[in-house]
């Protein structure tokens, strides 16, 4: 068999479906969200209520220090139960923890955990933890966040044609606080200190949690997804490809912050294609879509209306002016591999 998998990072779409989707175990009418492209939950009906839950590495980027490395742990996997529309309650983990780390870091890694946990109201159910050989940063481990609520609060994402589509925040999100945390001195020595300060000032915005629940509190949003690996430009090929819509989007109309923009350029990163944890991706319907926008405005959210879902025979396009191009789904995220190159060089 031809080797398709990425070097690193996600597995593409095209290997997942022919290789994992079809092969999900025992079938179970119960489940009413399953493992999809574009989903970042699955979803169980319990009756009247149902259960949402999501899986994700624990993911603790040590150069951060121990406290923001795991507060962003928390919130990635959190924050793929809160684009269901039901909050985030109970979380299981498992810790594999690199045989280097001390004891002093694991009490203020889970320190820090405890503290987010409880801010975000979530309980820790249950969980393993050990050390292994084998085992290294930032990936320590792995954790599934659940969430239980009334149907009638679930988003089962299907974008609609006539949705707007909304983007929070702007791409490169997770890049950018990323990049900055781990090589502040290839920034520094191009924009200096203050800069390096603002692009790190990035990494509290990693988080789609509060995104999430102010825009389904605003009602007729009918999709929300995380940016995550593939970014902007990722998500949004596969909401419409899950939903099985097309899409009008206009560059012009999605917000660039510019300490992403000047950091991306920096390390020479494609921000819509680069991993965007913190960045909402979101159709609604059109006659809510800017109160939804208002709401998160006032929040302290920076997002925008960018585009419509229209009819999938029109094709996913993305509109620069009076130039257009095909949205295609970037295949591999180009954080990874710069993400390697720059520690190899530190």
């Amino acid at each position: 068999m031809k080797n398709n998998l990425p070097k690193l990072g996600k597995i593409h779409p095209d290997f997942f479906n022919r290789y994992i989707y079809r092969k999900l175990g025992r079938p179970d009418r119960a489940i009413i969200v399953g493992p999809q492209n574009g989903v970042d939950f699955g979803v169980v009906d319990l009756g009247s209520r149902v259960m949402v839950l999501s899986t994700d590495p624990f993911f603790i980027a040590k150069e951060l220090g121990m406290e923001k490395a795991a507060w962003f742990a928390v919130h990635i996997i959190a924050s793929d139960v809160a684009v269901s529309g039901i909050a985030p309650q109970y979380l299981a983990i498992d810790l594999n923890l690199p045989p280097q780390m001390k004891e002093a870091e694991l009490v203020r890694m889970w320190n820090a955990v405890d503290r987010e946990c409880k801010k975000l109201k979530i309980s820790v159910v249950t969980g393993h933890t050990a050390r292994y050989a084998g085992c290294n940063y930032p990936m320590v481990g792995g954790g599934t966040m659940f969430g239980l609520g009334a149907k009638k609060e679930l988003i089962n994402p299907c974008a609609k044609v006539g949705d707007a589509i909304i983007v929070t925040k702007g791409p490169a999100i997770e890049t950018t606080g990323l990049m900055s945390a781990y090589f502040p001195e290839v920034l520094r020595a191009r924009f200096g200190k203050s800069f390096v300060r603002r692009a790190q000032d990035i990494f509290y915005q990693m988080s789609t949690v509060k995104d999430a629940a102010v825009a389904a509190s605003c009602g007729g949003v009918t999709a929300m997804h995380d940016a995550t690996e593939c970014g902007v430009w990722g998500g949004l090929f596969e909401i419409a490809q899950h939903s099985r819509v097309g899409m009008r989007i206009e560059l012009n109309k999605i917000i660039i912050q510019e300490e992403v923009r000047l950091s991306c350029e920096c390390f020479g990163i494609d921000p819509y294609k680069s991993i965007s944890e913190g960045t909402l991706l979101a159709t609604a319907a059109k006659q809510k879509a800017g109160a939804i926008v208002k709401a998160l405005e006032k929040a302290g959210i920076p997002a925008s209306i960018v585009g419509e879902v229209t009819a999938r025979e029109k094709g996913m396009r993305v509109f620069d002016g009076e130039n257009s191009v095909e949205l295609k789904h970037p295949r591999i995220d180009p954080f990874w591999g710069k993400f390697e190159e720059y520690l190899k060089k530190k």
